[in-house]
């Protein structure tokens, strides 16, 4: 069993799931579930269809935002900053290490205007540094001031 870690009071990241973590989600509350991994990334993770399975057995809603090494585009931020509005609930997001789940997180809680001080704040004390988006974060505050 992976041991969730909290980023706020409604999203936790982690390393990759498997069918068993699905169940530990579902004690926890978790409403939502978005796999930040690629299918195919490595040979021993899960397949996604089978957490979506598992998931939507379990009463919990899934939603695939694969993050690549290319990086983070607007339309992932977008659609992660929508999901946590919508969600009704904790999110459980993961990837192959929950890094890309928090920089995702990072990011679309920056688009929101919420202070990056803030947001690194709350992903060092899970254990994750936002510093590589830190400029990007930075930037979506600025634009998000300007709506």
């Amino acid at each position: 069993m992976n041991e969730f870690r909290k980023l706020s009071d409604t999203m936790f990241a982690s390393p990759q799931i498997d069918l068993d973590d699905v169940a530990q989600a579902k004690e926890q509350g978790v409403a939502l579930i978005v796999n930040n991994r690629p299918e195919g990334e490595s040979p021993d993770q899960v397949p996604g269809a089978e957490i979506e399975a598992a998931a939507r057995a379990a009463g919990i809603d899934y939603l695939a935002i694969p993050i690549t090494h290319a990086g983070f585009s607007h339309p992932q931020v977008t659609a992660l900053a929508e999901a946590l509005e919508s969600a009704g609930g904790p999110v459980l997001g993961y990837c192959r290490s929950g890094t890309r789940s928090t920089l995702l997180w990072a990011l679309a809680r920056a688009s929101q205007g919420e202070s990056p001080d803030a947001i690194a704040a709350a992903a060092a004390a899970a254990g994750y540094d936002v510093g590589p988006v830190r400029p990007a974060m930075d930037a979506l505050v600025a634009q998000s001031r300007q709506s």
